[in-house]
């Protein structure tokens, strides 16, 4: 992102959650890193490492490792795609992944400091061959709306540039 104040786009500075959506090697990362580097407070990485940061590795049940947290502190989920992923193959059913998701964010809404997640945008490309991959399109679809819905800030990220997601009962007025 360009570090002229006028091509800054406003951000809030407040706690709560910001989803990231984009595609590989889209930016989604380095602007996690960024935003968590700007909340100036303890930061834990989840799932990826990065020096001085707490890593916590936590393959399937990110509800208690965000509830495990201290709550003031900034928490990078990196990333939901992969998340999901594991979900899939341990053999949830999308009902199951529903209700992790929902217990996710409620844990997420019970914070004080700022959480970022990051998650692929898998749905602009072509419709995949596979049933398997069909079924995990459609589920992370599902996913990334229900957390762009409950995001206080959601922004796509294209060639490392930022766009802010508009609800959509915005557009409706």
């Amino acid at each position: 992102m360009e570090s002229t104040s006028e091509n800054k786009m406003p951000l809030d500075q407040s706690s709560g959650l910001i989803f990231l959506i984009g595609g590989a090697r889209s930016g989604k990362s380095s602007l996690a890193v960024e935003l968590a580097s700007a909340a100036e407070r303890e930061t834990i990485f989840v799932a990826t490492a990065r020096p001085n940061w707490l890593t916590v590795e936590e393959p399937l049940d990110l509800a208690h490792a965000i509830s495990e947290a201290p709550s003031s502190s900034c928490i990078i989920i990196d990333c939901l795609t992969l998340w999901l992923s594991n979900l899939m193959l341990r053999g949830d059913s999308e009902s199951a992944i529903n209700t992790a998701s929902t217990k996710t964010l409620a844990a997420i809404a019970t914070r004080v400091g700022r959480t970022i997640a990051i998650s692929n945008e898998v749905g602009l490309g072509i419709v995949p061959e596979s049933e398997l991959a069909r079924n995990f399109r459609e589920i992370i679809g599902r996913v990334n709306q229900q957390w762009a819905r409950a995001a206080r800030q959601s922004l796509f990220l294209v060639a490392g540039r930022a766009l802010e997601l508009q609800k959509p009962e915005r557009l409706l007025r």
